[in-house]
């Protein structure tokens, strides 16, 4: 479980993508320990093993499953992704509860420069819009955010400065896809309503 506030970023040095399934491996400045080998890693989205570590390099399967509904499958050697770890019992929650299970991805419409801060909108899937509320919690690359407008096949978002400089939505623009995460209080009630 993770709350999305990321700090971190890293970038891709190594990926090996097969018809099965992907390996890479990602530097960051953020600190591992032995210890934590084994343990969940929120990768811009995506909950993760941690397989390996050396010199500051993380090592990382994603299974095929993985590759099919998240953005990893345009990986390339140095995109940079946004690195958090798991949440331990009595940590902050400052954004909102994110499992790091990706439902899908979404393609940028567009993005407007509204004085320091970015508008962008995101096209997706109309079977997903119902998943969406406006002022509802969303996690774009693992990023906790909240929706400021839900249209019939898309969707707003605000950014501020300050996760533009700590996330790596800075370096998106026009087309780009993003790995999706809903809210999974939504999920729940829209499950129990069918």
């Amino acid at each position: 479980m993770f709350n999305g506030i990321i700090k971190n970023t890293g970038t891709v040095k190594e990926i090996k993508i097969s018809k099965k399934d992907c390996k890479i491996v990602i530097f960051s400045k953020l600190k591992f320990s032995k210890n934590e080998i084994g343990e969940s890693v929120c990768c811009s989205g995506a909950c993760l093993t941690l397989s390996k570590i050396y010199n500051n390099k993380l090592f990382f399967y994603v299974s095929k499953e993985t590759l099919k509904r998240t953005n990893f499958r345009y990986l390339k050697k140095n995109s940079i992704i946004n690195i958090e770890k798991s949440l331990k019992f009595g940590d902050k929650i400052s954004g909102h509860f994110v499992q790091g299970h990706v439902d899908t991805t979404a393609k940028i419409a567009f993005i407007k420069h509204v004085g320091k801060s970015w508008l962008i909108r995101f096209n997706i899937n109309t079977k997903f819009t119902k998943l969406l509320i406006t002022k509802g919690s969303i996690a774009i690359n693992g990023v906790s955010l909240t929706i400021s407008k839900v249209l019939l096949k898309s969707f707003e978002i605000s950014l501020i400065p300050h996760t533009l400089k700590l996330t790596n939505l800075f370096f998106l623009k026009k087309n780009d896809i993003v790995n999706v995460e809903f809210d999974i209080l939504l999920k729940y009630i829209n499950t129990i309503s069918k």
